[in-house]
């Protein structure tokens, strides 16, 4: 199995994230934030990757250091358990309909991190958080996970649906990505024998 746990600790926020990338979307999730930890629900089960989360930030300041912080705590786990990403698809892309609303994301798990957030929200909050805060997850985890990633809002209307349809992109894109490919299991999946570095 291909797992990894990755301990936080800030004087922000006290993180502890595991996951295994060859589960069955099993989770275990507790941020203090009920619609982050909706989020990560869905990314757990859509993604079939094990999560469990635990996160305790000072969100009597606001959400901004605990959103970030697990973002960056799953990123890096998920690249632990990538080990040297030999043998991985490594490349996965999803739109993701919901209801009035399409998204697009895709990603490659170079071990490079670059980020592209197209995604408009028509209101400052979703419940108590702020949709702003939901780029600066995407971006936490990219950078964390060594990967170059696309998220795109094509069309919608309801703020939760596009948001979420973010998530289940990302879940259902990561899925692919860190597949073993059976052609070329023992492989860098690269023709510089090595992920990472410059182009």
């Amino acid at each position: 199995m291909r797992s990894a746990t990755v301990e936080r600790k800030t004087k922000e926020t006290q993180i502890s994230a595991k996951v295994n990338l060859d589960g069955t979307g099993k989770y275990t999730v507790s941020t203090g934030i009920g619609f982050l930890d909706h989020m990560m629900e869905q990314l757990s089960r859509h993604s079939l990757m094990d999560l469990d989360l635990t996160a305790k930030g000072d969100l009597h300041i606001d959400y901004h250091h605990t959103t970030e912080d697990t973002g960056i705590a799953i990123g890096e786990a998920v690249s632990k358990s990538l080990g040297d990403r030999k043998g991985i698809v490594r490349y996965g892309h999803a739109y993701i309909p919901m209801d009035e609303t399409l998204s697009r994301v895709a990603i490659d798990l170079s071990g490079r991190p670059y980020f592209v957030w197209n995604v408009e929200f028509t209101k400052p909050k979703l419940g108590e958080m702020d949709t702003e805060l939901f780029r600066e997850w995407f971006q936490a985890f990219a950078f964390a996970a060594g990967a170059t990633l696309h998220v795109e809002n094509l069309y919608g209307v309801n703020n939760h649906h596009i948001i979420e349809s973010c998530y289940k992109g990302l879940a259902r894109a990561l899925r692919v990505a860190v597949d073993i490919d059976p052609r070329k299991s023992d492989a860098i999946p690269s023709t510089k024998g090595t992920l990472g570095g410059s182009l």
